[in-house]
C-alpha cells in the first residue's frame, strides 16, 4: 500500500505533504497553521496570480535570465491552471500569513511540480524547476500579491457594472411604460404633490447608472501595478526592463491597460485604489439599499399597504399564513446590502493598517473585496431577473390613491392663492372628500380643468 504522504523539507526542517498534492512543503504548513475560515482563495484571484507567474516568466526569458526550456514548462503549467484545472491545488486559507507569502508559495509549488513532471522529473523534488529560484524569479509576495488584487478587481468589475446596468435597464423599461401613471409622490412618508410612476422608476434608473460610472472611473488606478518593485519596492533581483515587460504580458493576457506604476513602491505602502473601489461600491450599496427598501413599500400590502406594484411571486411567504407573499428577492438584495457595507468597513480599516513599506493585511483585504463584488453582482441579477421582469403596477389604485391626496390642494395655490387653498385643504382632511370634488362645489375650478392641472403637475411640474 502506497504512502499517503511524501515527506518535503524548507528552512524549517521537514514536513508531510500529502501525495498527490500539487503543492508542497510550505503550503502543506500554512493549511496545518490556518484552519480559520474553511474557505479557500476566490477563483479569479487565484487566475490572477497565475497570471502574474505567467508573465514574469516570459519577461524574465526576454532578459535572458530564464532558459527557454524551463520558461516554456512554466508558461505551459500556468495555461492548464488558467484554463480551470488543478484549481482545487489552491487551498490555504483566506486568512492566513501576512501580506499572502502561503498564497505566494502555493502558486510557486503548484505551477514547480506541474513543470517539473512535464519535463520528466517528480512531485517534490523541484528539479529543474524550483519554486523559489524560477517560478518566483524577480518577485516577492510584496509585489505579486497587490497586483494579483488589482487584476482580480478589474476581471470582477465588468460582471458588477453588467448587473448594475441591467437593473438601471429595467427600471429605465418600466419608466418609460409608466410615464404617464399619475400618481401621488411622497416625502416624509405622507403624501405630497402629484408625479408619476415612470418619472420615479426613471429616477432610480438615472442614479444607479451614475453609480456605475463612478465605478467604471476606478478602472484606470488600477492598471497602475507595482510588479517589478520586488522586496519593498527596490526591484531587488529583477531584469533588465522587467517591470515594463511583465506589465506589457500582463495586459495582452488580461486585456486591461496594465502598466507600472510611476512610484513602485507606493503601490505596495498604499491600498488607495482598492479603497477608491471599495468606496464606490459602498456608494453604490447605499442607493441600491434605498432602492430596494422602495420596492418592499411600493409593494407593501396587497390590501393594507401601499400596493402600487406588485411583484412577482416566486415562493410562498409564510409557514402558518396561507397565500402570503413577501418580496423576499429585494429582502434578500437588503441583506446582501448590508453584508457589502460590511466588507467596506473591514476594507477601509485594512487599508490603514498598512506599516511603511508593506500592507500585510492584503489576504483579507482581498477576501473582502471579491466577497462584495460578487455578492452583490449575484444579488443585482436576481433581483432584477426574478423581480423586475414581471413586475405589474396597479394604475387603478395609483389614481386611486392620488384623488384622496390632500396635497392636490398645493396646485391650488397659483390657481387660487394659499389662503383659499389652505381651506380646500383643511376641508378636505375634515371630510374625507377629494380636493376635486371641493374645488368644483365651492365653483373655484371646474372638475375636468383641476384633472388637467392635476396631469399637467404630474408630467412636468405644471411648467
Amino acid at each position: 500500500m502506497s504512502t499517503p504522504y511524501r515527506i518535503e523539507k524548507d528552512s524549517l526542517g521537514e514536513f508531510h505533504v500529502p501525495a498527490e498534492a500539487w503543492y508542497g512543503v510550505q503550503t502543506a504548513r500554512a493549511v496545518h497553521n490556518f484552519p480559520i475560515s474553511g474557505r479557500a482563495p476566490d477563483r479569479d484571484f487565484v487566475l490572477a496570480h497565475v497570471r502574474i507567474k505567467r508573465a514574469a516568466a516570459v519577461a524574465n526569458r526576454q532578459a535572458g535570465w530564464l532558459e527557454q526550456k524551463l520558461c516554456d514548462a512554466i508558461v505551459a503549467a500556468c495555461d492548464k491552471i488558467l484554463n480551470g484545472e488543478h484549481l482545487d491545488q489552491f487551498v490555504v486559507d483566506r486568512f492566513q500569513a501576512g501580506a499572502g507569502t502561503s498564497h505566494n508559495m502555493n502558486s510557486n509549488e503548484v505551477i514547480a511540480n506541474l513543470a517539473n513532471v512535464a519535463l520528466g522529473g517528480e512531485r517534490g523534488k523541484y528539479q529543474p524547476v524550483h519554486p523559489n529560484d524560477h517560478v518566483n524569479m524577480g518577485q516577492s509576495t510584496n509585489d505579486t500579491i497587490p497586483t494579483a488584487l488589482r487584476l482580480t478587481a478589474l476581471a470582477k468589475l465588468p460582471r458588477l457594472l453588467a448587473a448594475v446596468r441591467a437593473m438601471a435597464d429595467e427600471y429605465a423599461r418600466i419608466g418609460a411604460e409608466e410615464i404617464d401613471t399619475v400618481k401621488s409622490a411622497r416625502t416624509h412618508l405622507q403624501d405630497a404633490v402629484p408625479t408619476t410612476l415612470g418619472r420615479e422608476f426613471n429616477a432610480y434608473a438615472w442614479t444607479l447608472r451614475r453609480c456605475a460610472q463612478r465605478l467604471e472611473d476606478t478602472r484606470d488606478p488600477l492598471c497602475e501595478i507595482g510588479l517589478g518593485g520586488s522586496a519593498a519596492g527596490t526591484g531587488l533581483n529583477t531584469a533588465p526592463h522587467y517591470a515594463e515587460n511583465a506589465a506589457k504580458e500582463l495586459a495582452r493576457l488580461s486585456g486591461e491597460a496594465i502598466r507600472p506604476a510611476a512610484d513602485l513602491a507606493a503601490q505596495m505602502q498604499s491600498m488607495g485604489d482598492v479603497q477608491r473601489l471599495s468606496s464606490a461600491i459602498r456608494d453604490l450599496t447605499l442607493e441600491v439599499t434605498r432602492i430596494s427598501n422602495d420596492m418592499r413599500l411600493l409593494a407593501s400590502g396587497p390590501r393594507t399597504g401601499i400596493g402600487e406594484i406588485q411583484l412577482p411571486p416566486v415562493q410562498p411567504g409564510s409557514s402558518i399564513m396561507p397565500g402570503k407573499v413577501n418580496p423576499v428577492m429585494f429582502e434578500m438584495l437588503n441583506q446582501v446590502c448590508y453584508q457589502v457595507l460590511g466588507q467596506d468597513s473591514a476594507i477601509a480599516y485594512m487599508t490603514q493598517a498598512g506599516q511603511l513599506e508593506l500592507n500585510v493585511m492584503m489576504p483579507a483585504m482581498a477576501s473582502a473585496l471579491c466577497d462584495a463584488m460578487d455578492w452583490l453582482t449575484n444579488g443585482l441579477n436576481a433581483a432584477t431577473e426574478f423581480n423586475l421582469k414581471g413586475l405589474q403596477v396597479d394604475r387603478e389604485r395609483c389614481k386611486a390613491f392620488l384623488h384622496t391626496s390632500v396635497a392636490l390642494a398645493t396646485l391650488l395655490n397659483t390657481e387660487i392663492g394659499y389662503a383659499a387653498a389652505a381651506e380646500v385643504a383643511k376641508e378636505s382632511e375634515k371630510t374625507q372628500r377629494p380636493v376635486r370634488d371641493i374645488v368644483a362645489e365651492r365653483g373655484l375650478m371646474q372638475a375636468d380643468k383641476f384633472d388637467e392641472l392635476v396631469l399637467k403637475a404630474a408630467r412636468d411640474g405644471g411648467i
